[in-house]
Parts: C-alpha cells; structure tokens; sequence
C-alpha cells in the first residue's frame, strides 16, 4: 500500500516494525506503549520540559479513564502510513483537545491561540518535514486533521471528530456516511443456519478481500438474504464489522463521490468493515464500478441475475441457499420444544415454505407468542401446525404481492360441475402437492432426480368453463395463497426483459409456497416458430428459457389456455397434469344453475331446466345470475325468468352472439 492515496486494511492493531513513537524495548520486545504515555511524551515537548511535572494519577479525566494498553494512534499510523512526525502532530491536536496543560503550554508558546499551528509543530516535534500538511498526504487527504486559514505556518489545526473519538475509544462514526450507511444488524442467531457451504464460500471470498487492494467480490444468489448472509459470513470469518450502502444513494456529482469514497475507506479502515452494497435501485452500473475503483476496501456488491450490476468486475460468489433439511434444522433450533409439538406437520412447512432464517425465526418467534397466549397449543399438534402453516403463508406472501394478483377464493370441491375424471385429476393434484415432501425428501426422490420435481398442471377449455375456479379449489384444500400471472403483462419487447420478469416470479414462488396460476399461457408457451430474423430468435430463447425453468420449478404452477393446439410439444410433455375443461353438456349447465344463487337469495319460480338450455359456459352463467339480481333489488322484487331473460340479452349482446328462440323457449 502507498501512504497517502490509500490505507494498510488491517485485521487488528499490530506492531509496527520500527521501534518509533508508540513503542518501547521491554525484555527484549517491542511493545505498544499506553496512549497517555504518549500524550505525555509530546506535551513535554510543547512544554519544553524535560521530565514531566505530573504523574498519571494527575493527568485529565478523559486521559486517566483510557484502558492502560489502549493506544488506537500506533493503528492510525499503521492503517494510514502516518511518519513520526504525522502521528505526533495528530497527537498533539488531541492533546489541545483533550487536556488542560496542552492548552496552558500553547498559551505560553503562542499566545491567544486556540489551537496549535504547523510552525509549533515543525518547531517542537522531532523529525519534522514540509509534506506532513500537504493535501495529498495522509493527515490532510484523509481528513485526520483540518486546517484552518491563514499561512502555511500559522494556520490552526484541529484534529477531527471523528479520530478523536477513535483515540478515545469511543463507538462512532463519520457523520458524512449517516445519512447513506448503517451497521449491519447482529446476525449471530443465524450464523450457522446455511451450513458448511456458507463458510466455505465466505473463505474464498475473505481470500479475494485480503489481496492489495482489496478486491471487489460480487455476491449472486436467488434472494437478497442469502446474499447478506454470505457477506455476513465473509465479514465473521475476517473478523470485521458490517456495513450496508444502497447503489441508489451515489451521488450524481463527481467531486461528491469522491468524497463519499474517502469517508467510506477511512471508516471502513478504522473499524474494520466490509461494506456491502446494494443493488436493487442501480440504474448506472458504470457509475457505480467507477466509485469502487476509488473505494480501498473490503466490498461486496450484490448481483441479481438480469440486473444492470451484472456488468460489475470482480470475483463472483454464489450465495448457498439452504436445502429441506437446513430449513429443518433452523426450524427446531428456533421453536424449540415446540418443534416436537408439530411433528409430521413441520416437514409439510419446511417442503411448502422456502424461508430464510431470518424469517424462520420471525415466525418462530410468533408461533411462541401465540402458545403463549394459547397454552392448549402446544399440546395439540393439528392446532399448532395449522397457526405455524398460516403464520408462514403470512410471511412468505410478501415476496409475491408485488409481481402477482392475489386470488380470494371460497369455491370448494361442491362448487365444481366436472365430468368425474376431470375431478379426478384436480384430486391427484392435491395429493401430489401434500405427499410432496415425504416422497421427495423421506424416499430419496429429490436426491436421485434434481429436475422434474415441482407440480405442474395445464387447464385446457373455453373461457369460462372454470379452470380459475378449480385453481381456487386446489388453493383452498392446499391451504395455500393463489397468485394470478398475466403474461400478456409479463411478455416485453425488450431483450432479455421477459426472462428477468419470469425469474423474479419463479423464485418469489419458490419460497412463498404460494400457487402460480399464469393465464393465457399460449401468449408465450405457443409453438416456437423458424428463425427467419433476430426477433425469432429470442423469441424462441424465451421459450427455451420458460422449458428449463419450469422443469427445474419444485412449487405448483398451472398453466390455463383456451388454445391446447397452440401450444408447443416440448412444453406439454413437461407438465405433470393436463386437464381438460370441456363446454357444460346440458344437465351440467343446470347443475351450474342450481348452485349459481347464494341460499339466501330470493328466487321466484324458477326453472332451472330451461334455464339450462342457455348454451353458455358457467362463467356466462354466473354473469346472467349476477346481473339478474341487480335488476330484481332495483325492481323490488325476487329473481325471476323476467330478470334473467334480460340479463341473458345483455350477455349475448356481450359475447356477440345472437340469442335464438329455442334457448328461451317456455321462459315467460
């Protein structure tokens, strides 16, 4: 490292290899002597004494409160490159700053002076040399001391806050990095939560740290705490805090991020810290790479796949993510004797939930509260697993809420009108979903088979025949959150755009335990077409990429299309389920009609045979008996064929269907 443009990034304050100031031969050592002794030393030479006149009892009470071995100014010159000289001006200023006698012995030596001026220095301290004050060197470019106006001579200097308090010992940091930087929280609690593999990235990482300068590593990985978790682990492992600074905090101005640069090295040499920072509101990668270039510190950045920070330099780690058993492990850690209260139950959360620890914990620490509050809990195993599945569906649900619909639905298997190996279709798909993780986990299937695991589903049929209705079904016997994907929102002209939109929903579904249901799937699933120019051909990646992603995709999609032919081969053969939703015969449209009407509704006289012979699907049913009950609360009436004679008018008018005679024969 060169003294002055950059910092000695060291673990923990070591000796110097001189024996200068702050240091003493003892026995034959060298050892550090305590900063107090060192302040005395530069006050006698303010003082021009030959001996002190003070023992240490009688020094000041912010001198005599030092630990006795502290001496945090041997650091500074080690981290900065401080000569003798340097560090005995910066000792100086602390000494004005701190104790009485310094100003006392500065009023004698210059008069009305409030601070020392580099002439006293130059006069009084050994070594002296013209350089110490100039702004590329390290008392000045590193702001350690600040000097004010006048001539190069008389000009008082100050020492800086923020070193003041380092000598002192004190917890703090630069007031220029507040605003934009925080301490990482204590992650202690999770540190083993990831497994060996955590630690053996964090190594490689530490190791890319280490270099000079430190290199900068990017940390790739599917959710933002996995990622945390390893700079967490990288920053434990060097034993060095962590701070945390957002991209989208950088300033536009040149000269302010050059600002931003020494404060953040200065800081991160006086902890010492890693810094790791995050990406999420990048919008300039170059921006960014041209402002670590001017950071001489341990970084870690954080790469989401498709983000602009992907074009960043450095070495690039992948964040573990914690497998089935991992999560377990975490779970029975957290909850503790309540883990045997769950039983089978926790391994049903652990395959639907892909959580983080720090979200295992969260909801463990609710579970708790709720036991608390119920003691019964916690001796009955359906009733706590029932609040630990729906405690976690509340916390995984965040990750969705912002790329999908959420779906309410109170439809339930009585609700459906299928032909019966329809039905029994949707029920092999409930099983598949709730035999998932002894099937996968307990007989060894997610080991011999990495691929072709998760539960995918097509729902083929004219619009309105009721694939939402039993996605609904599923999602309600499954006790799982339903998200509604539409791809006509999710397709983008742009290159590489629609990949980027479908990862975040994969992963967010991943570990939401939350069902997919993407819409119109023929958007994008069609068939791939002849490369005839550049659009064709990503046009057809997209598809290649959608083939391989919902192959590797262990949670629940369903796919709904009123085009089964439209779609393409390679991706039908990946779906697990195919479901066909056919157009309602005639006694399954008076089946829809009769359970069409809440109970509570007032019926007149109605013929649910004729009404049968509407040659609707039970999406149009549901809207006749919708807008036939609007007409009769207007009216003041019960529904009757009248209302829905109308209501049927306006649906046809809708479809852009004629409604002929026969249908209505015998209505009114």
């Amino acid at each position: 490292m060169i003294a002055g443009r950059e910092v000695y990034f060291v673990d923990e304050p070591r000796e110097a290899p001189q024996s200068e100031s702050g240091f003493a031969k003892r026995d034959g050592r060298l050892e550090t002597l305590p900063l107090w002794t060192e302040l005395e030393r530069v006050y006698r030479r303010v003082a021009r004494e030959e001996k002190s006149a003070f023992a240490p009892p009688e020094l000041s009470a912010a001198l005599t409160g030092l630990p006795e071995r502290w001496h945090p100014g041997v650091r500074l010159r080690e981290v900065f490159g401080l000569s003798e000289f340097e560090l005995d001006v910066l000792l100086l200023c602390a000494g004005v700053a701190l104790d009485r006698r310094f100003r006392a012995a500065l009023a004698a030596t210059q008069p009305g002076a409030h601070a020392p001026s580099f002439g006293l220095a130059l006069a009084v301290l050994d070594h002296p040399h013209w350089s110490a004050v100039s702004r590329v060197q390290p008392l000045r470019y590193w702001r350690l001391i600040e000097m004010g106006t006048g001539s190069l001579l008389e000009a008082p200097l100050t020492i800086d806050e923020r070193i003041l308090q380092f000598l002192l010992g004190v917890p703090a940091a630069d007031e220029r990095l507040e605003p934009v930087m925080h301490l990482l929280a204590n992650r202690e609690k999770e540190a083993g939560a990831w497994g060996a593999a955590l630690d053996e990235a964090a190594a490689r990482g530490v190791l890319h740290w280490r270099r000079s300068p430190p290199g900068v590593v990017l940390l790739t990985g599917n959710q933002a705490a996995e990622r945390t978790a390893l700079f967490d682990a990288m920053c434990r492992a060097a034993g060095w805090h962590g701070w945390v600074f957002d991209a989208g905090d950088l300033p536009e101005a040149a000269a302010d991020r050059e600002r931003l640069a020494q404060a953040t090295t200065r800081e991160a040499a006086l902890w010492p810290a890693g810094l790791l920072v995050k990406t999420e509101r990048l919008e300039n990668a170059a921006l960014l790479e041209a402002w670590l270039c001017r950071v001489n510190a341990p970084v870690a950045v954080e790469v989401e796949d498709g983000s602009v920070a992907e074009r960043l330099s450095g070495l690039r780690l992948a964040a573990p993510a914690m497998n089935a058993a991992e999560r377990k492990a975490e779970w029975q850690r957290q909850l503790g004797s309540l883990a045997g209260g769950l039983d089978a139950e926790l391994d049903r959360v652990v395959e639907a939930f892909a959580l983080d620890a720090a979200e295992i914990r969260a909801t463990a620490q609710a579970i708790e509260e709720e036991a608390a509050l119920e003691p019964a809990l916690a001796g009955d195993a359906d009733a706590l697993g029932a609040a630990a599945w729906r405690l976690c569906r509340t916390a995984a649900r965040r990750s969705l809420d912002e790329l999908a619909v959420h779906v309410e639905n109170r439809a339930g298997w009585a609700d459906l009108v299928l032909p019966e190996p329809q039905t029994a279709i949707l029920r092999q798909i409930a099983i598949h979903a709730r035999q998932a993780s002894r099937v996968n986990e307990e007989w060894g299937f997610a080991e011999q088979y990495a691929r072709g695991l998760g539960l995918s589903a097509l729902f083929s049929g004219p619009s309105g025949t009721g694939k939402t209705m039993a996605a609904g079904v599923l999602a309600r016997e499954l006790e799982r959150d339903l998200y509604q994907i539409d791809l006509a929102t999710v397709v983008s002209k742009y290159i590489g755009e629609t990949e980027k939109h479908l990862r975040k929903i994969f992963e967010a579904a991943e570990r939401s335990g939350a069902i997919l249901l993407f819409d119109e799937a023929d958007a994008l699933f069609g068939k791939r077409s002849q490369v005839r120019d550049s659009h064709d051909r990503y046009a057809n990646l997209e598809v290649s990429y959608l083939l391989q992603r919902m192959e590797s995709y262990r949670g629940i999609a369903i796919l709904t299309t009123n085009m089964q032919s439209a779609l393409d081969p390679a991706f039908q053969r990946r779906l697990r389920f195919v479901v066909q939703f056919p157009f309602p015969d005639g006694p399954s449209r008076e089946r829809i009609w009769r359970k069409v009407f809440p109970a509570s509704a007032p019926k007149e006289a109605l013929d649910f045979e004729k009404l049968a012979q509407l040659n609707v699907t039970g999406g149009s049913i549901r809207n006749i008996a919708l807008l036939a009950a609007f007409l009769a609360a207007d009216a003041g009436t019960a529904i009757a064929m009248r209302h829905l004679l109308e209501a049927a008018r306006t649906e046809y008018a809708k479809l852009d269907r004629p409604l002929s005679p026969a249908e209505t024969r015998g209505w009114v």
